[in-house]
């Protein structure tokens, strides 16, 4: 028999199977599959995401100007010795909101 068999010879001449190999666990990383839950990395093309980014930026800010301009007239709407409306409150954090998200893709 052959000495590299997975097989072992047992004294009386029986012969006990190799002992099993142990499964992988489900969690243990796959080294053909490239780390991160979406698979492989996408490569995108900067210039053509700077394009996005800047169409989005302007569709956002058209948006924006127009949420102000509503804001505007509503607080122009009311009296100056009442307090805010709460449309008015939830809109300007709306308008804050809006602002916020431009900042973060001018920043890229």
């Amino acid at each position: 028999m052959n000495p590299f068999s997975p097989r072992c010879n047992l004294p009386g001449g029986g012969v006990h199977p190799a002992p099993p190999q142990p499964k992988p666990s489900p969690n243990t990383p796959n080294g053909n599959v490239p780390s991160g839950l979406d698979g492989p990395p996408v490569v995108t093309d900067s210039k053509t995401t700077n394009r996005q980014n800047q169409a989005e930026i302007k569709s956002d800010v058209t948006r924006l100007y127009e949420m102000v301009s509503e804001l505007k007239e509503q607080v122009e709407h009311t009296d100056a010795n009442s307090t805010l409306s709460l449309s008015v409150v939830k809109k300007a954090q709306q308008i804050e909101k809006l602002a916020k998200q431009i900042r973060e893709l001018a920043k890229g």
